[in-house]
């Protein structure tokens, strides 16, 4: 996850700046960088790697200037060189960036045919030169900021710096988190409060759409269509938990909140809109060759497996098993010579699937892990690591890191499907879009999140509830139905639609709940004829689809519309609301959500 720090003072901010940017140090990053204005002109110092890099820059060429803003990087477009690295500028205007740019491609061409020269292999510096081309054509920099936020599509938060300017910051959020700080003749922007936390502890958020003009006497606010608005001023609890939850009840429902910002993170590591390409490392076998792939996992991981095993197969052409890891061993599978068996895991410590792992060494597979803690035993252990990009989950029922495990997954299954040559250039470039577009699908499904909240006093007081989807969308049915199990105990099942006729239609009354995951794909009328099988039985259903599906889901009790989507890409936006429902439901039960009963954030024993 990339961290911003900005601040407008009275005193030199370069170092507290760097400070800020070390709070936001457990992020994960690759390279660094500052900006601030000295005598009216923008300065930098970038380095590649860790902030003691940067440290030892500014040490041997230091920065004065009041007003100033700093980034920590995970490299997404483009390599974590000292080039790509934020904050990127012109002579007029420095940015900061977190997120992605879906329209970057188009942006970039018109930069170009307007005469100016791009740099770095990034979308976030085409943010400076369009406030830059505002600003040679006369536009103040409050209206620059504005008309070029208009054209952006994708997730973001964003920082401006200003030449000439040495009493304005502005600030701007879509999907993206950023914070306020008030101080005494200073302010203070965050992408967390824990980077500002030892600054001020009066803070606000800037809600989605906001952009925010910063100078030392305060900060006024603008919503997208650029009114002026008030937002709450709180006090930030001393302690760093309460730092860390911000604005949040619970990590987890904070957790939900990061998603599009994490999922672009990761997205950007492995996917170049220059060539709308997915990009992997150096992989040490073929692609085109693979006999087969095995997949291993547990929980929620696991299930970001079986959605994967619909991807592959459809896409890539390849055959896949998917196996719950305290089992793979025991059931003593055959594993072709060269076969690729991929270990999912958020902490890469989970002891079952690092037994798994060794299993399938020792039968001659090619060992690939997808792993958030890029240093776990599992990472180690692998010939390959593809890393999410996530940064730490608290909340032990996993949310972001199973979004952007999938995010990973999508990204590999088209790489190999282009190895394999089952996909075509186009084709590829289709998908890839379609993963691009995710963030922002993300923060527009998280607009939803009152109305999801109000249906879920309505599942709160059922004894059973049941989940239903058809091809990837039915282990997102499972998952579903684990996530409320987890957290509010509730007992709850995950079915494939077309099996509730063997069996579990039995369960159904009006006292039974159905949650139906049904995007308008090539599936949407079968799964729609199991759900009226439902409703002809009393059963209240609660309808999950897209606004092309929501006008054919007649019949169904509750409707929640989400945004049209690529097929390919509907799993990781349908984990959003299942996690939101579970999540209001565990909390109009009482129940701690944060650290549900008997259950731990990372198995470390069989």
């Amino acid at each position: 996850m990339c961290g911003i720090i900005g601040i407008v003072g009275g005193e030199e901010v370069a170092p507290e700046i760097l400070e800020g940017l070390r709070r936001l140090e457990y992020r994960g990053y690759d390279s660094a960088g500052i900006a601030t204005l000295v005598e009216g002109r923008i300065e930098r110092r970038r380095a590649e790697g860790k902030l003691n890099n940067l440290a030892c820059l500014l040490d041997r060429d230091p920065l004065a200037g009041v007003v100033g803003i700093g980034h920590t990087r995970w490299a997404t477009h483009g390599a974590p060189t000292e080039n790509n690295a934020h904050p990127h500028a012109t002579e007029r205007v420095a940015v900061v960036h977190n997120g992605i740019i879906e329209n970057f491609r188009p942006l970039r061409e018109e930069v170009i045919a307007g005469g100016y020269r791009i740099e770095t292999e990034t979308d976030s510096e085409v943010i400076a030169h369009l406030v830059t081309a505002e600003l040679d054509a006369g536009a103040t920099p409050a209206d620059a900021a504005s008309r070029v936020l208009k054209r952006l599509e994708g997730a973001f938060a964003i920082g401006i710096l200003f030449a000439g300017e040495t009493d304005l910051l502005i600030g701007a959020r879509r999907g993206s988190p950023l914070v306020i700080g008030y101080g005494d003749g200073e302010m203070f922007l965050g992408s967390d409060a824990l980077a500002i936390g030892p600054l001020s502890n009066q803070i606000s958020y800037l809600e989605e759409g906001d952009w925010v003009e910063l100078t030392r006497d305060g900060a006024v606010v603008h919503d997208a269509t650029d009114a002026v608005v008030e937002r709450e001023i709180k006090t930030a609890g001393s302690a760093t938990g309460r730092i860390e939850k911000g604005d949040f009840a619970h990590f987890m429902l904070k957790e939900i909140y990061e998603q599009p910002t994490v999922i672009g993170d990761t997205l950007g590591t492995y996917f170049n809109p220059l060539s709308q390409s997915i990009v992997m490392p150096a992989l040490p076998f073929d692609l085109a060759e693979l006999p087969k792939i095995t997949i291993v996992a547990c929980g929620t991981a696991n299930y970001a497996g079986l959605v994967a095993k619909y991807w592959f197969e459809q896409v890539a052409r390849v055959s896949v098993e998917v196996d719950v890891a305290s089992e793979f061993r025991y059931r003593e599978a055959a594993m072709p010579p060269g076969g690729l068996a991929i270990f999912i895991s958020q902490s890469g410590e989970t002891a079952d699937t690092l037994a798994a792992l060794r299993y399938c060494r020792e039968a001659g597979q090619h060992i690939l892990s997808i792993v958030n803690v890029p240093e776990s035993s599992i990472a180690r252990e692998s010939d390959v690591v593809l890393p999410t990009h996530a940064g730490p989950e608290i909340g032990v029922a996993s949310t972001k890191a199973f979004t952007c495990q999938l995010v990973v997954l999508a990204a590999l299954v088209i790489a190999i499907a282009r190895g394999r040559k089952t996909i075509s250039h186009d084709q590829e470039a289709e998908l890839s879009q379609a993963l691009a577009e995710v963030p922002a699908a993300a923060a527009e499904v998280l607009q939803r999140d009152p109305q999801i909240d109000a249906l879920a006093g309505d599942v709160a007081t059922a004894r059973d509830v049941l989940y239903l989807g058809r091809g990837a969308l039915f282990p997102l049915a499972l998952e579903g139905a684990l996530k409320l199990k987890e957290i509010s105990y509730i007992h709850a099942e995950g079915y494939a639609a077309g099996e509730m006729k063997h069996g579990p239609i039995a369960l159904v009354d009006d006292d039974v709940p159905i949650i139906v995951l049904a995007p308008k794909d090539r599936l949407f009328d079968k799964t729609v004829s199991n759900m009226q099988e439902v409703i002809a039985r009393a059963g209240k259903v609660l309808l999950i689809t897209d606004d092309a599906g929501a006008a054919e889901g007649d019949g169904a009790t509750w409707m929640l519309g989400l945004p049209d989507l690529h097929e390919f890409v509907a799993p990781i936006l349908y984990a959003i609301p299942v996690q939101l429902l579970a999540y209001h439901v565990a909390v109009n039960r009482g129940t701690d959500v944060d650290q549900p009963r008997n259950l731990a954030k990372s198995v470390t024993v069989e």
